[in-house]
């Protein structure tokens, strides 16, 4: 592949800059500032929730040709569950958390009628973004780990933002 030449002085493109913030912190600039450090929930926040996996959240309720294991977006979905219920009682009053990236490995299948227990813990803030460690087990099985990343928002601007959005 060819690569465009350019000279040493030139400013990159507005593309560049914005590909290398995605790239740096995973997600592109917010308009919205980072919300001030004593308004950020405290790094090592952790809660983990359990339930007991229906058949609605299996694979085969989609499809009957598949099996009956923990779908992988319902596993996210506790994991999910977990980091929100962490951090719940450090954010600032009136707002909410959304996820906004999501990086799991499914390591394990479970079946139906399996109790799995999701994990959470916040590990860092990156700018107005959360980031917690989170992990999905089943006994003594690992069934899944890795990163959600969520943003604190208003429930009333993001709601109006979203139904912006709606095609009709």
């Amino acid at each position: 592949m060819k690569r465009k030449k350019t000279s040493r002085g030139s400013r990159p493109s507005r593309r560049a800059a914005k590909f290398s913030e995605k790239k740096s912190t995973g997600h592109a600039a917010s308009h919205a500032p980072a919300a001030p450090e004593e308004q950020r929930p405290r790094i090592g926040l952790e809660a983990s929730v359990e339930r007991v996996v229906p058949h609605n959240w299996t694979v085969q309720s989609l499809n009957p040709r598949y099996p009956s294991v923990l779908s992988t977006p319902h596993m996210i979905g506790l994991m999910e569950h977990a980091t929100g219920v962490a951090v719940e009682p450090d954010l600032p009053p009136g707002t909410i958390t959304v996820g906004t990236r999501v990086e799991v490995d499914h390591l394990k299948a479970v079946s139906d009628g399996a109790t799995v227990r999701a994990w959470a813990r916040l590990v860092k803030h990156e700018g107005r973004f959360l980031v917690f460690d989170v992990e999905a087990r089943s006994g003594e099985h690992l069934i899944g780990r890795g990163r959600v990343f969520r943003a604190i928002v208003e429930p009333e601007h993001h709601g109006a933002k979203a139904r912006s959005r709606v095609q009709q």
